[in-house]
């Protein structure tokens, strides 16, 4: 029984003289379509590629791959200016609120001030040396 010819590995690229491969376009097209060939093209004398013979599906995928790169891009750029936005917001969001805190805080120390003589009680005195670390930090 025959397998279908693209569900084995692919054959590797063979190497073909230009002036062959005009010779033999319509073999060497076939073989590509039939057996997912690719074959390169070099220049006469000269074994470096100048060109490449592939199948159809190859060039679609590689195509497809540059869409799907480019999609990604603009994609990723899209969510890199949300996520820089709300990271914009949120800073300045904290920043009010710490104020905020920062300011009740004082208003908390001067209402204990004038009810507790300042030293007068150890665990106020911790609390208010932790307070001061916390504010230089």
């Amino acid at each position: 029984m025959a397998a279908h010819a693209l569900a084995h590995e692919p054959t590797p690229p063979r190497a073909l003289p230009l002036r062959e491969a005009r010779t033999r376009l319509t073999q060497v097209i076939a073989m590509a379509e039939l057996t997912d060939t690719v074959t390169l093209v070099t220049r006469d004398g000269d074994p470096r590629p100048i060109a490449a013979i592939v199948p159809a599906s190859a060039a679609r995928s590689a195509a497809q791959a540059r869409a799907d790169a480019d999609r990604l891009a603009t994609v990723t750029a899209g969510w890199a200016r949300r996520l820089d936005e709300l990271h914009r917001q949120s800073s300045r969001r904290h920043a009010a609120e710490l104020r905020a805190v920062t300011a009740a805080l004082a208003e908390v120390w001067a209402e204990l001030d004038r009810r507790v003589v300042p030293g007068s009680d150890p665990a106020l005195a911790r609390l208010r040396a932790a307070h001061a670390d916390l504010l230089r930090d």
